[in-house]
């Protein structure tokens, strides 16, 4: 028994006959057979429904007239006219003109969320049910296969979803067991073969679906095939399926009824104009969380809620925009939400053009024409103010200041934040202290908070932060990146280390440390001495090493020029993320340095075929280019090289087209988050990112492109350890993380208070009530009430560091009162004013750096790049970070720091290479190693912020490489090469172990003569798996120990273990 196309298509019957589709065969359709309309349901539907209207059978046909006059030449905008008669209904003129005109809808939405009655003026418009009660569902659902249809030629679609007479869904199927069919095929059948053919049919589409019962897909039938997707849900069951699972989610989660008419009903986006043909049909991810973030909305809306809509968690790069769209339109079509007043915000400076372009073009689809990319506070005011309902505004959460005052105080606003993690969950005040007095402003989210008072806010967020849900609440659903490369939406990511190995010069580091108790004689503060010590070490000073930065330049021309020689990029287009400005200059030159070539202006890439637009739009360009803003104080030709903003536009623009000659984006900060070039395929990281931000720069490669399987991200400087931090954050994006926050707030408290016992002689109230002026005398007097004795002040210093680290994670949190803050920024200020007294003429932190950065050059040995992180498989450079087993390892990892895990990877891997060829020395060293790693597992709790406690594990280790480094020449004095010593090695130890003695000179002569044995025996490529092989070089050995009379006692386990190195030298050098 074969399970054949006709078997999946009885299995795909036999589901949608559970669904309420019933079964009909073709012939059994009374109808024309050039005609695809059932018109005898259709009039029988709409006979029913208006019934009460007195719809007449004339007026009927006249419907029916006006739908199949529907062009099929221009099929793209047919089929836009009636998805938008179909989804909002239209206004029937009546054949009396005396009569009422009837608000029509060919399909009866009851029992989905009411929409809104249109105004009279929209004559295809917003639908809202009649109000006489209808039995709940009078649509007449059929599922129709072998229906011949002629046009151009006959053709017989496999399956085809009728609602009252409509032909909604065409069902592709391919067999399930033919290889060679696949459903690329019936992707190829409805959108050529059939188009060409019977364009009738999909006037009327909404969506297809391809199948050959593995792989299940839905999608417009104008999309490109990579844009088909499986429906791996069905309501409130987030479990993932694969296979022919799939194709159970498909029906029973597309095909439910009141979910299908929802679909077609709100959730199929065309765009009011568009060049590209673009009608999107929502992914699943997209459909359950507009749904979800309506209805929790719904329970939040002021006065009953409490204001927080719900945050949603959905991996970057999976059409996030698409789905604020989508919950838009619910908002704004519903009738319970009365016309509700809509205000996007987006977190970068520029609005982000991507979303307000999407947003401004489908005016349509929302319901309402009032889509407005908003330019300034004033035009923010002045639309918002005095408008009672409607209208969707963008704008940027930089708009909301304090001069911001409220905008309105109604309840139907609804407030949603892309990327939500950043600013604007900054509730925070910051306190700037300069001679003239004391200023206080807050962040942007207190100010958007105040103008809004009775909003709700809806969060959408590719990075989860704990501040996030505090504001806008808990996560009302997710989807994670793993769940996004398995449906295919992006495209896996994959990492590469390239950190480059830098050893410190141990006895510079000596001469450093004096220089810093120097600065501390002649009067420097100590608390300086400790920030510059901190700052230096802070990574920077290594990454910009000249040395290093040539070393990194080179390997990344060398790595680039054999990704694009090897074809394993898709246009060339690569992103290098630097660490400061300076050092992306740095880096900039040496590269030019290395490749004047690219540095040349050429009008388009090599190559390039160039239409007329193209022509227009090309600037001409050099292949590569430095992407950060100037500083007035920047070297004339770093100021000259990085332009104006405008200049930045035109970059943002060449870089995004494919042809353009700007392949390359050296970039500090911008670009690093909502930036999408779907084409990226390469980033190169040399900077130490934090977590949520990782997550956002990492994603600027997963965007699905033609011909791109993944995404690469090549790493030189140990961001492995923060990305699978993060990772594993966003493989538990679910877990709400709330007792973060609670436990910072217990410790604000507390230190709060200690403080406050250190200060009660003091007399603060002027800080508080009094004039700018009064309130920096009251710093400065607290600054010098601090310093009354050593040990006071190092105790005030102590308290109000730990202070900020934990008011730092709660400081979005509603449950801290406006007094605790102001207390916290009161310390921090005296904190900051001891901070900067500097007795004297004493090097302040800036001097010291500058000065130790100079050491730090010296004490830097900078030693090329190394490829040092290989993950299983040696021959595999490559790491898929989003392998099961990998995730698994993430969750056992202890935070320790980076350069302790580089230089721990790096040394297993050097005694990796010993064991190889000399197991004895091999084990010794991993001994040493594990003590090491051991020793600074177990340490001290009380030593784990103490820097001198990594600075030791550091050294131990890199001293620890350069003994085994030098094991690789140990053989050089005895006058035997590396490999003989391995056996040197082991007839020496065993010598030690059964204790016997045996002259050197003998034991070196031994050591060559059997390594020629060996070597004799590996000839044979096959000599592990063949035991006559074995014994032949058993017996050899045994007869030239015993010629050189070793060992002088009888000992088998001596042979043994000769025997052991032999074999495993052998494994290892074929």
């Amino acid at each position: 028994m074969k399970f054949t196309e006709e078997k999946l298509e009885k299995a795909f019957t036999e589901l949608l006959g559970q669904e309420g589709f019933p079964h009909h065969l073709g012939i059994t359709i009374a109808r024309k057979p050039d005609e695809v309309l059932i018109e005898e349901d259709l009039q029988t539907f709409l006979l029913t429904q208006y019934t009460g209207q007195g719809i007449t059978v004339n007026e009927i046909k006249s419907i029916i007239l006006q739908l199949k006059s529907l062009s099929a030449s221009d099929l793209y905008e047919s089929n836009k006219t009636f998805l938008k008669m179909l989804s909002d209904g239209f206004i029937l003129k009546r054949e009396d003109r005396n009569q009422k005109d009837i608000y029509i809808q060919l399909i009866n939405y009851a029992g989905l969320n009411k929409h809104r009655q249109p105004e009279a003026d929209q004559l295809i418009s917003i639908a809202a049910e009649p109000e006489e009660v209808y039995p709940a569902d009078t649509n007449i659902y059929k599922f129709v296969n072998q229906l011949e249809i002629i046009g151009s030629e006959k053709r017989i679609p496999d399956g085809i979803v009728y609602i009252n007479g409509l032909p909604l869904v065409v069902f592709e199927f391919k067999s399930a067991i033919r290889e060679e069919a696949t459903i690329y095929d019936a992707f190829k059948q409805l959108t050529v073969r059939y188009r060409r053919d019977i364009p009738e049919l999909f006037k009327y589409n909404a969506f297809c679906i391809i199948s050959d019962g593995v792989n299940n897909k839905s999608g417009s039938f104008f999309a490109p095939y990579e844009f088909f997707y499986g429906w791996r849900r069905v309501a409130g069951l987030a479990k993932d399926v694969d296979g022919i699972d799939s194709m159970f989610t498909l029906i029973q989660g597309m095909f439910h009824k009141n979910r299908l008419r929802d679909i077609i009903r709100n959730f199929i986006y065309i765009p009011d104009s568009s060049k590209k043909n673009e009608k999107i049909v929502c992914r699943y991810p997209q459909y359950y969380a507009a749904r979800a973030l309506y209805d929790n909305i719904k329970k939040a809306q002021k006065p009953e809620g409490n204001g927080k809509g719900g945050t949603y968690f959905g991996a970057t790069g999976c059409g996030k925009s698409f789905t604020m769209l989508y919950l838009t339109r619910l908002l704004m079509k519903s009738e319970y939400f009365e016309s509700p007043t809509i205000v996007l915000i987006t977190d970068r400076t520029d609005l982000d053009d991507q979303l307000s372009g999407q947003f401004t073009n489908a005016k349509n689809f929302i319901g309402d024409n009032t889509v407005v990319s908003v330019e300034s506070r004033a035009n923010l005011r002045e639309l918002i103010q005095g408008r009672q309902s409607g209208g969707v505004f963008l704008t940027t959460i930089h708009k909301f200041t304090e001069d911001t005052q409220l905008l309105t105080d109604r309840p139907n606003v609804i407030c949603i934040s892309d990327e939500a993690h950043r600013s604007q969950v900054n509730l925070d005040q910051k306190v700037k202290v300069t001679e003239k007095g004391v200023t206080k402003t807050y962040g942007f989210a207190k100010y958007l908070h105040d103008s809004l008072p009775n909003a709700t806010f809806v969060g959408f967020t590719g990075t989860p932060i704990d501040a996030t849900l505090d504001v806008f609440g808990k996560v009302v659903d997710a989807y994670t990146m793993t769940e996004s490369v398995k449906d295919e939406i992006t495209v896996r990511i994959v990492y590469e280390g390239r950190a480059a190995k830098v050893l410190l010069n141990n006895s510079k580091l000596k001469e450093i440390e004096d220089y810093y108790a120097k600065c501390a004689e002649i009067g420097s503060n100590e608390n300086q001495i400790e920030q510059s010590k901190k700052e230096m070490a802070q990574m920077y000073a290594i990454i910009g090493d000249p040395d290093r930065l040539k070393a990194v330049a080179e390997d990344f021309v060398n790595h680039y020029e054999k990704r694009v020689s090897e074809g394993s990029t898709v246009k060339g287009k690569a992103m290098f993320v630097c660490s400061t400005r300076e050092i992306a200059y740095e880096l900039y030159k040496n590269i030019i340095e290395i490749k004047p070539e690219w540095n040349e202006i050429r009008a388009a890439e090599e190559g390039a075929e160039l239409t007329d637009k193209d022509k227009r739009e090309l600037k001409p360009i050099e292949r590569i280019k430095l992407i950060a803003t100037r500083v007035q104080d920047d070297p004339k030709e770093m100021y000259d090289l990085l332009g104006t903003k405008d200049q930045r536009k035109e970059l943002d623009r060449q870089f995004k087209n494919e042809k353009s000659n700007f392949k390359i984006a050296i970039v500090v900060d911008m670009w690093l988050t909502g930036f999408d070039v779907p084409f990226l395929d390469s980033i190169y990281i040399d900077k130490p990112i934090q977590r949520h931000n990782l997550i956002q720069t990492i994603s600027r490669v997963n965007r699905k492109f033609e011909g791109k399987n993944k995404g690469l991200v090549v790493d030189y400087i140990g961001i492995k350890t923060q990305m699978n931090l993060a990772l594993k954050q966003y493989s538990e994006g679910d877990k709400d993380n709330f007792e973060d926050i609670a436990e910072s707030i217990i410790i604000v408290r507390n230190h709060l208070d200690l403080l406050a016992k250190l200060f009660h002689t003091f007399d603060n109230s002027k800080y508080f009530k009094g004039t700018t002026i009064q309130q920096l005398n009251t710093l400065n007097l607290a600054a010098e009430y601090v310093q009354q004795s050593k040990e006071f002040e190092t105790r005030f210093m102590g308290l109000v560091k730990r202070l900020k680290a934990a008011y730092d994670i709660c400081a979005g949190s509603e449950q801290l009162t406006q007094l605790e803050r102001d207390y916290t920024h009161f310390y921090l200020a005296v904190r900051s004013i001891v901070f900067k007294l500097t007795k004297g003429n004493a090097p302040d932190t800036a001097q010291m750096n500058a000065k130790v950065r100079e050491m730090i050059k010296e004490a830097l040995q900078s030693e090329g790049v190394e490829e040092i992180f290989k993950l299983g498989d040696e021959a595999e450079t490559e790491q898929d970070i989003f392998d099961e087993a990998y995730l698994a390892k993430i969750d056992k990892i202890k935070l320790p720091n980076t350069k302790i895990k580089l230089l721990q990877q790096l040394l297993a891997k050097v005694i990796g290479e010993i064991k190889k060829v000399n197991k004895v020395k091999g084990i010794d060293f991993s001994k040493k190693m594990q003590a090491l790693v051991d020793r600074y597992n177990d340490r001290d709790k009380n030593d784990v912020f103490r820097s001198e406690v990594y600075e030791e594990m550091a050294n131990a280790l890199t001293d620890l490489i350069w003994e085994v480094h030098k094991e690789f020449s140990a053989g050089d004095e005895l006058g035997i090469n590396f490999e003989e010593k391995a056996f040197y090695d082991i007839l020496k130890e065993l010598c030690i172990k059964y204790d016997f003695k045996y002259p050197e000179a003998k034991l070196i002569e031994l050591s060559k003569a059997v390594k020629t044995i060996v070597d004799n025996q590996a000839k044979f490529p096959d000599w592990n798996k063949r035991d006559d092989i074995k014994s032949a070089l058993k017996v050899e050995l045994i007869l030239i120990l015993d010629d050189f009379g070793y060992p002088p006692v009888e000992r088998d386990e001596v042979y043994v273990e000769i025997f052991e190195q032999a074999e495993n030298f052998k494994k290892n050098n074929k």
